[in-house]
């Protein structure tokens, strides 16, 4: 009367709750000679794995994860150690975006293109130094080390994991084929991220994305790079800090939309102060290639330009394609994203979609939390979701901008009534000669509470501060936690905590 389900390479039983492995697949009663009682984390495997009674469903893993980026592979980890049986796919690097072609490789740009200034700086304070030389192979060579480093680094993190280098694409809701091989799966993770959008104008065969940037075998002379996001932002700050010069165009009033806007207005100031050529309310019409390799643009506000290279930043969209998402009968939205509810649950019970593939707030760090909440809720019995309200930011540029909660002009809808605190100045660092950068501190509070509900910053170290504010604003400090604090001195940052002086309030129509 004992009942026993066959399950890779063996038949298991349960006996007062604990599973047992038999070599022979008969059983007669009680724990036989040749038994192996499943305990810990196989056991917890096994226990999540099989199913008993009519109607009995089998899977080969409790998780599959597709994508092995930042958000899929913390997903993947966390639910294996909880004791889940996972498998995650990728078919290109470990680490994704962010780490082979994103973030990290871009932030070792941002700090190599501002060595740039160190001379003309250096000389204010009374140093003599040679004529600098960069060398953009060696810069290539050391980048591509670390990231070699940082893929073998993700490869040991999914230590627990079975890791299968293929594309994976869905049979059915719980069913993905890679290699002609099909692998069934409890639960379902949709983290493939994205990728840059080329726009659909005459010469497009002739634009680069960001994913080109890192592996450019010279650096141009000149180059138009369209597009005002962050990541158009960034690499007019870099290409001109190696020297390269620089158009930047965008269709809009101004760039970086979502961020404060006096930030934006004094980077705009600071990045034409130092070279770069910056036209707003411009777009692409056609691009043509010369005969000696460069490139004539004609833009929509009737100018040419020629350059030796065409950029576009112009945003990204889910990688998607190949997934067979119909197969599972899941639901995409606009540009098309998966849709995914506040659990990062899609239409489908079983089937979960995080990061940018999902395009909520499409930044490494969230598509992280979004994953690691999911682990957390399918495989440790602890729901959680992913709050989207108070995340910090920033913008690698030079100077850089940090935010963190609301605009000025979302807090005035918001509330009745806030308090501005801001201060412009020009760093220590700066004072005594050489290239010049201003910094600019705002905090938003809303009067009632005293609670600071945003913040604003442009600063070199702009990416440092924010993350802190961050934390100040999560925690739901006030003007006065940040008045009774000792300022560090001297530094940019003790502004946060010396100013005292409202802004008046703005005078109604």
């Amino acid at each position: 009367g004992d009942r026993y389900v066959m399950y890779a390479g063996g038949a298991y039983k349960r006996l007062r709750g604990v599973w047992y492995k038999a070599e022979k697949e008969r059983w007669c009663g009680g724990r036989k000679k040749g038994e192996q009682v499943l305990q810990g984390q196989a056991g917890q495997q096994h226990r999540r794995s099989v199913s008993w009674g009519l109607g009995m469903a089998e899977y080969d893993y409790d998780y599959i994860v597709i994508g092995g980026g930042s958000g899929g592979v913390r997903s993947a980890r966390i639910a294996a150690s909880y004791g889940a049986k996972v498998a995650i796919f990728e078919n290109n690097k470990w680490g994704g975006t962010c780490v082979n072609v994103g973030c990290v490789p871009k932030k070792l740009f941002v700090y190599g293109s501002r060595f740039s200034e160190t001379p003309t700086n250096a000389a204010a304070f009374g140093w003599k130094l040679g004529k600098p030389e960069f060398s953009w192979k060696t810069l290539i060579e050391n980048k591509n080390r670390e990231i070699l480093r940082l893929n073998n680094i993700y490869k040991k993190l999914l230590s627990k994991c079975d890791m299968i280098e293929e594309t994976a694409s869905f049979v059915d809701a719980h069913t993905v084929e890679a290699a002609g091989k099909k692998y069934t799966g409890k639960y379902i993770l949709v983290a493939t991220g994205s990728t840059p959008k080329v726009p659909d104008v005459p010469g497009k065969e002739h634009i680069i994305v960001s994913d080109n940037c890192f592996f450019l075998e010279d650096l141009p002379k000149r180059i138009l790079i369209n597009g005002g996001g962050y990541i158009g932002v960034e690499f007019a700050n870099i290409f001109s800090g190696f020297g390269v010069e620089v158009t930047q165009i965008y269709r809009g009033e101004l760039f970086l939309r979502g961020f404060e806007l006096e930030c934006r207005e004094l980077l705009a100031e600071e990045m034409r102060s130092h070279g770069i050529d910056l036209r707003f309310n411009c777009n692409f019409v056609q691009i043509a290639k010369n005969s000696d390799g460069s490139f004539t643009t004609e833009l929509s506000d009737g100018s040419t330009i020629t350059t030796d290279m065409v950029m576009a930043a112009t945003g990204r969209e889910p990688l998607v394609e190949g997934l067979n998402l119909q197969n599972a009968g899941i639901i995409q939205g606009k540009g098309g994203k998966i849709v995914a509810d506040e659990w990062c649950k899609t239409n489908i019970e079983n089937i979960y979609a995080i990061g940018d593939v999902i395009g909520k707030v499409a930044l490494t760090p969230v598509a992280i939390n979004e994953g690691h909440a999911l682990a957390d809720t399918l495989f440790a019995n602890k729901p959680r979701k992913m709050d989207y309200k108070t995340i910090p930011t920033a913008v690698f540029s030079q100077p850089a901008i940090g935010h963190c909660g609301l605009l000025e002009s979302e807090a005035r809808k918001e509330y009745n009534e806030v308090d501005i605190y801001k201060s412009q100045f020009t760093p220590m660092k700066y004072t005594l000669g050489g290239v010049k950068h201003k910094t600019f501190y705002k905090l938003i509070v809303e009067r009632s509470s005293q609670k600071i509900v945003g913040a604003h910053v442009l600063d070199s170290d702009a990416g440092e501060v924010i993350q802190l504010l961050g934390v100040a604003i999560k925690g739901g400090l006030t003007k006065q936690d940040f008045d009774s604090t000792v300022g560090v001195h001297p530094t940019s940052a003790e502004e946060l905590v010396t100013m005292r002086t409202k802004e008046p309030d703005p005078v109604s129509n």
